[in-house]
């Protein structure tokens, strides 16, 4: 792989200030935020009025912890755009969620909104390495989803030629990858799986691709899988986070470098990280639920946002500002099986560690007698796809399950292709325990 670093002198100062000052800058930028969403948001100056705290009380970072959180629910309580701290006419675009667990969650950006997170995303593709000139494809769904356009506009800001493809139709993925030649791909590493079976499908080598930068993001995923996907087209896999409610893609990314863990752009956004049982402050290093506050959001400032992922805050390595470990799971993503938790993340950490199985997995929870039981649906690769080795890859998964994660399973091994795709966020759970 490419030694793809950016020099010091490509960076925004910021990026390697002194802590002193990113502290500085927040503490500013924190005032502002607090006091815009109490003196134009409703629902913030009520639920502030209501847990006895006031913007004047903010006189410190530490201060914050006073304040009462934001959670989804706000989003769908104020739809559609009770939360919007600027006249709509001010409003020039807006995201939503799919709605699939009721109204969607809506978000609205002003002007000084969408440069910022222009400026952003063009900074966390730097950090991947890609630099100006460079051709990204962007495998991100397009619309009300912020993957695609986040990415697109970053893209544009940064001076790459955008291929703007969208998720989808796998084989023209293939074709316009060996066609366009891009430098960089922007995807969900699930369906960036489907892209390097695509490949192989095609009879074409991935590693002969021209691909040297993947910059996943959507989705929890695992360094087994950047190890599977780097080796597989010897490329760099970074990874991307964000999520609607703060912005979009670009609130955090890893730097290629280092690749330790998502580095958090914190002149735009204060983290924490609280006990998701009682909302106590953690101190950093300590795992916990990630907490947002934005800075600089004009549109939908976000005060304390629960973002339900687990993860931790660790010390700046390659920037000056804090990077998050890798996240765990969600706090809403989280299976109880007979007192154990158990997270997809871990289940896709053992089948990437067992061999004559492809990275595709679906995990069934059902009743079996009176408890609850799991049921873990992969699938053979085809070199192993005869009825010893499935049997052997299925004990071998079954046992390291048992053994890492706590919990006795079922495994399924099926025929290649067996388990469904997805093009976009993965489906790995499906709930058919028997309700009542």
């Amino acid at each position: 792989m490419k030694d793809l670093a950016p020099r010091k002198e490509d960076l925004d100062p910021i990026e390697i200030a002194s802590i002193d000052e990113i502290r500085s800058l927040q503490l500013d930028r924190l005032k502002w935020s607090v006091r815009h969403a109490y003196d134009n948001v409703p629902m913030y100056r009520k639920r502030f009025d209501d847990a006895g705290v006031h913007p004047d009380d903010l006189q410190q970072l530490s201060d914050l912890s006073k304040f009462p959180f934001t959670y989804k629910t706000d989003l769908r309580d104020n739809y559609p755009f009770g939360l919007f701290a600027v006249p709509r006419e001010q409003i020039v675009r807006v995201h939503a969620s799919s709605g699939t667990t009721g109204k969607p969650t809506v978000v609205g950006y002003t002007r000084n909104d969408i440069d910022n997170w222009a400026d952003l995303v063009a900074r966390s593709m730097r950090a991947s390495g890609t630099r100006a000139g460079d051709i990204v494809h962007i495998a991100y769904g397009y619309g009300l989803f912020t993957g695609g356009l986040g990415a697109h506009y970053g893209a544009e800001r940064l001076g790459a030629t955008v291929v703007p493809v969208s998720g989808g139709m796998t084989e023209r993925q293939v074709t316009l990858i060996t066609d366009f030649k891009p430098t960089t791909i922007m995807v969900t590493p699930s369906y960036m799986l489907n892209i390097l079976e695509g490949f192989h499908k095609a009879g074409l080598d991935p590693r002969e691709s021209s691909l040297n930068v993947g910059i996943f993001g959507a989705e929890p995923w695992t360094d087994s899988m950047r190890k599977e996907v780097e080796a597989a087209f010897d490329m760099h896999a970074v990874d991307i986070y964000g999520l609607s409610e703060i912005m979009g893609p670009g609130v955090a990314n890893e730097c290629v470098e280092t690749k330790d863990g998502p580095t958090i752009w914190e002149d735009h956004f204060f983290p924490e990280i609280i006990d998701p049982e009682t909302g106590e402050t953690l101190p950093d290093g300590e795992e916990g639920e990630l907490v947002f506050t934005t800075l600089t959001k004009e549109g939908l400032p976000m005060i304390r946002y629960r973002t339900r992922d687990l993860t931790r805050l660790l010390p700046g390595t390659a920037r000056s500002m804090r990077r998050m470990a890798k996240i765990t799971g969600r706090s809403d993503d989280m299976m109880i099986l007979r007192g154990v938790n158990v997270f997809p993340t871990q289940i896709e950490e053992q089948v990437m560690a067992t061999g004559g199985l492809a990275p595709h997995f679906l995990i069934e929870l059902h009743t079996s007698g009176r408890m609850d039981a799991m049921r873990v649906h992969v699938e053979a690769t085809p070199d192993a796809a005869d009825e010893a080795s499935r049997a052997a890859s299925a004990r071998m998964l079954s046992k390291r399950i048992k053994d890492v994660v706590g919990v006795s399973t079922e495994v399924v091994v099926g025929d290649p292709g067996a388990v469904a795709r997805s093009e976009g966020k993965a489906r790995r759970v499906v709930d058919n325990r028997q309700k009542g």
